[in-house]
């Protein structure tokens, strides 16, 4: 292969180009995986759980209940169904479009972002089909909670941990700022 100024062979991707196109396969991945591990979980426990029933015996510290919620976190907001979809239709808008303007340029954001967007729509397809949400685990002291519960609060915690170990440092030019310091003007402040 014959090789550029820049030393990369010719027909190569830089490798800023191949993350960039890497993204959002990332993003779609965990997106679409999340929704088909919850709605797959959730279908099995309503097929084989009774509302209410749990697996194993009430002993255990963690079990599988079958509990429907119709409300948000925690109970809150209960029979508001209506309300919950639209909310959640915003909300999913919202990460749309944090995805495509995400605070960092890193693989962490991408898949923080597209765990949110998993859970989102995990949680608002049972809205929409059942009037509520399907929960079963069932941990001790804890309420109730589901796969997308799981993504949306792992997407948090990767984003948070990706942005504080990766994100804008004070030593790097934020994308925002876009002015030229000026020659005449003070470099101390």
């Amino acid at each position: 292969m014959e090789a550029t100024e820049d030393s990369q062979p010719i027909g190569a991707s830089p490798p800023a180009a191949t993350h960039a196109r890497a993204y959002p396969i990332l993003f779609w991945g965990a997106a679409v995986g999340v929704v088909l591990l919850d709605q797959a979980t959730k279908a099995i426990v309503r097929t084989s759980l009774d509302r209410g029933e749990s697996w194993p015996d009430w002993d255990m510290p963690f079990r599988l209940t079958h509990v429907v919620n119709s409300g948000a976190a925690w109970g809150i907001l209960q029979d508001q169904t209506a309300f919950l979809v639209i909310m959640a239709t915003i909300g999913i808008g919202a990460i749309y479009l944090y995805y495509r303007n995400p605070p960092y340029n890193h693989w962490t954001a991408t898949l923080g972002i597209g765990l949110l967007l998993g859970g989102a729509l995990g949680n608002l397809i049972d809205r929409v089909r059942l009037g509520h949400v399907t929960d079963f685990l069932d941990p001790d002291n804890f309420p109730t909670f589901n796969v997308a519960d799981s993504a949306i609060n792992v997407g948090i915690a990767v984003l948070v941990i990706g942005y504080l170990v990766w994100g804008v440092r004070e030593d790097q030019p934020s994308k925002t700022d876009t002015t030229e310091p000026d020659a005449t003007s003070p470099t101390d402040g």
